[in-house]
């Protein structure tokens, strides 16, 4: 990839549904090159794909972050059940290493998301946990 490419990228990630006219005025380039450029890098394997971002994946929670869990014996697939009910967390995964699952969790509060980590923490089966805030998010 060249810093044409790069940049065509870059355009591509703030708006994933500008034209070519508008991806070629952005870059002061042609629209037969954006065209060009765009067939490569998918044909190349650069790009290996296109997507939508809907309203319900930009969540405007304030307070987010990611809660690991360490979860005693084999009772990981009930605790995920359990963390999906919960309408703060917003994706759970199940990782390998030392914890059995992560959970994201947004919050319109501080003291919100606190009362869903202690919810959490009581949860049956959950022996351990570990918190991480999300300060800031770059793209």
């Amino acid at each position: 990839m060249d810093k044409l490419d790069t940049r065509l990228v870059g355009a591509l990630r703030r708006n994933g549904r500008a034209s070519l006219s508008e991806l070629a005025a952005e870059l002061n380039v042609t629209r037969s090159t954006i065209r060009t450029r765009l067939d490569r890098l998918v044909e190349g394997g650069e790009i290996v794909g296109f997507t939508v971002v809907t309203r319900s994946d930009v969540r405007p929670d304030p307070v987010r972050g990611f809660m690991s869990l360490e979860i005693a014996g084999r009772g990981a697939e009930k605790i995920s059940k359990s963390l999906t009910r919960m309408p703060q967390v917003q994706m759970v995964h199940s990782t390998n290493g030392t914890w059995d699952l992560i959970a994201e969790i947004g919050t319109a509060t501080l003291e919100e998301f606190d009362q869903v980590l202690s919810a959490i923490r009581r949860l049956e089966g959950v022996t351990r946990s570990e918190t991480s805030l999300l300060l800031s998010t770059r793209r």
